[in-house]
């Protein structure tokens, strides 16, 4: 059955409507920089002066090392690293309507959940991501996605899951092997098999951390600015939906909201992030895993941000804008003082 235009449109519709990217990229960016400037401005309760001496020593600036974590936080919804598969045409995409919907959507915004409404998921994690079958919490984008994209799979390469099949061919037409590349990368030591691949509307995918701790253990093995960017998208575990897990629920709204209102609401005010600085439990130097440290700011948005779901006033939102910006920016710093120790241990 040919998904018709009428679909297409309502598609793109809701989908405008309701992007599921959390914070706005250029938001991911803001609170990247405002961790280092919070640093700089703190420099005998941070990690700074390590930082400051490992970037200089790499021929940045620490403004050119600001820049560049703060472009790689922002870069991460435009990875081009999931394809999922019509289960009629076999066609394999990236973002919703044959790339039509590129600009509002991509299907790598899935991997960015990490849902506190439930426990424990079918790969081991102690939280799992994005997983329709098993929402709590869902709207009108999570429904209309899973109807669109009811029964299609993940492109695995070569690597046998299609489309129909016929008695003399296969109608599947592979982009790149998302379950062998990114899933395997977000596994992170969890379990996974193909057949939990699919049908998009039962496809548990994997959490936030799992990607954060990924590309903290590339950024250990190669220690680069643009990686240890990719790791700050984290700060998606700080808005809410992304741990009530939807991409509904006045969802663009929020993040159109904290974009707009970051400077005049002073959301990253310094001595709340000094405060929230207490909130989480530092990585311990002897440790690269990092994600004991993302959970704990996902249990923050969780427990403290429920109510943008459901409200769109002002004060409402303000209210917990001043508590997960300054949440976010000091996770990050968190991060970053550890990334000075791993920077500086072969000095």
């Amino acid at each position: 059955m040919k998904k018709s235009l009428l679909a297409i449109a309502a598609t793109l519709a809701l989908l405008a409507a309701g992007q599921s990217q959390a914070f706005l990229q250029e938001t991911h960016k803001r609170i990247a920089k405002d961790a280092v400037a919070y640093m700089q401005a703190n420099p005998s309760t941070t990690n700074y002066a390590k930082l400051s001496a490992a970037v200089s020593a790499a021929g940045l600036t620490m403004n050119q090392f600001a820049e560049v974590i703060g472009q790689g936080a922002y870069d991460v919804d435009d990875f081009r690293d999931t394809y999922l598969c019509g289960a009629v045409t076999g066609d394999c995409v990236y973002a919703p309507v044959f790339n039509a919907g590129a600009s509002l959507v991509n299907y790598t915004s899935y991997w960015h959940f990490q849902n506190h409404t439930r426990g424990s998921d079918v790969h081991g994690n102690d939280l799992g991501g994005y997983n329709y079958d098993l929402l709590t919490v869902w709207g009108d984008i999570d429904n209309l996605a899973a109807t669109w994209l009811v029964g299609d799979y993940m492109d695995d390469g070569n690597g046998g899951m299609t489309g129909w099949c016929f008695w003399w061919s296969c109608n599947d037409d592979p982009q790149y092997n998302t379950y062998g590349i990114t899933e395997a990368n977000y596994r992170q030591g969890s379990y996974s098999s193909k057949g939990m691949y699919d049908d998009f509307e039962e496809m548990p995918f994997q959490p936030i951390d799992n990607l954060g701790n990924y590309w903290y253990s590339q950024f250990v093995a190669n220690p680069t600015a643009q990686s240890l960017g990719f790791v700050l998208h984290t700060t998606d575990l700080l808005q809410p939906h992304h741990v009530w897990t939807t991409s509904a629920l006045n969802h663009s709204g929020w993040e159109t909201w904290v974009a707009d209102y970051y400077d005049s609401e002073n959301l990253n005010d310094f001595a709340a992030v000094t405060q929230a600085l207490n909130n989480f439990t530092p990585i311990p130097v002897s440790s690269n895993d990092i994600r004991p440290l993302l959970t704990q700011g996902g249990a923050i948005a969780y427990s403290s941000g429920g109510i943008v779901l459901s409200s769109t006033d002002h004060a409402d939102r303000r209210q917990v804008g001043e508590v997960v910006i300054p949440n976010a920016i000091a996770m990050v710093v968190h991060v970053l003082n550890h990334a000075a120790e791993v920077m500086t241990s072969g000095q």
